[in-house]
């Protein structure tokens, strides 16, 4: 059953952490095989589901220890239709790895949360293309329609929320949100951005941003970035829309997507400097408090950038 979905916590301020890189550390610390980087095909089985709860295991005892909040947020970002397809899944199979994997988030609220340290159930909804390169987009219609399927299932399962993430240009932003909303779930949106601090569609991140706002009524609970370092994005955060960012997942490795989507070995950077970099955009940017990672990052940058954020507090 959904515990915050009408009043989710981190919009009430305090520190939020979530995962990492949950892929690459999936593939390149934990030794297992992703194709197409579909974390929720380790639920195919118990060996998988065991690195799946072992791994969110480690994110959250970092946010309980801190005494901060945590999102779970579910390792479904390539569980839709045609990703799904390209590995075999029919549409029952790929509704099944759903919902194990909404079970597996709600059981570990269950085994981590503590009045210090509440922890948000989030429906991860990943981009229909590639995540690095915007492609042809989608109409709105279109990306409803794609979309909503997975967030039902968010919905009856009890997720708290629904996160898009490394989504890539506006249409598909809009289409998510409003797929949430017609679901009665609230939505978060993360962009990507390349090393210029643009979408891969070419939009800026404020003019999307807006766009999506205003074709959704301000529908998202807020907006994140994903899936680039901070010094892709950094200085372009300038303006009034950046009251609406709430959350950063950033890479350990300043490499551009076109670098990373040929890399063979873990860039993993350095947590200390990635967590000061978290620390300074906070000092900037107080309404940022949901602090994830991604490519490149595991639990101990997310243990970097809660020491380097609280000291700051």
């Amino acid at each position: 059953m959904a515990k915050y979905r009408n009043r989710l916590p981190q919009l009430d301020g305090g520190l939020f952490l979530s995962d990492g890189g949950i892929e690459t550390t999936l593939i390149y610390l934990d030794g297992f095989d992703l194709p197409c980087f579909a974390a929720f095909h380790l639920f195919r089985d118990e060996a998988g589901t065991e690195g799946l709860r072992a791994y969110f295991r480690r994110h959250a005892q970092v946010a309980r220890a801190a005494g901060t909040g945590f999102i779970f947020e579910s390792p479904t970002w390539r569980a839709s239709p045609d990703w799904a397809a390209k590995i075999g899944y029919s549409a029952a199979a790929l509704a099944e790895a759903n919902r194990k994997a909404l079970r597996l988030m709600h059981e570990l609220r269950d085994e981590f949360e503590t009045a210090r340290s509440p922890m948000v159930v989030s429906g991860c909804v990943g981009p229909r293309g590639d995540g690095y390169i915007a492609g042809e987009a989608m109409s709105v219609e279109e990306a409803q329609a794609y979309h909503a399927p997975q967030i039902a299932i968010y919905a009856e399962e009890g997720a708290d929320l629904i996160t898009a993430i490394t989504m890539t240009n506006v249409n598909e932003a809009i289409g998510v949100t409003r797929a949430a909303q017609a679901a009665g779930m609230p939505v978060v949106i993360s962009f990507t951005v390349e090393t210029d601090g643009t979408l891969p569609a070419g939009d800026r991140l404020g003019d999307a941003i807006a766009a999506v706002d205003a074709a959704t009524a301000r529908g998202p609970a807020y907006y994140m970035v994903n899936c680039a370092h901070p010094d892709h994005f950094t200085d372009v955060l300038k303006g009034e829309w950046t009251k609406r960012i709430g959350g950063i997942r950033a890479n350990a490795s300043r490499c551009s997507h076109a670098e990373l989507d040929v890399a063979t070995e873990l860039d993993a950077g350095n947590p200390d400097e990635l967590g000061a970099q978290y620390r300074d955009l906070r000092a900037r940017f107080p309404q940022i408090n949901v602090l994830g990672g991604c490519c490149g990052t595991d639990h101990r940058h997310m243990a970097a950038i809660s020491s380097a954020c609280l000291e700051a507090a």
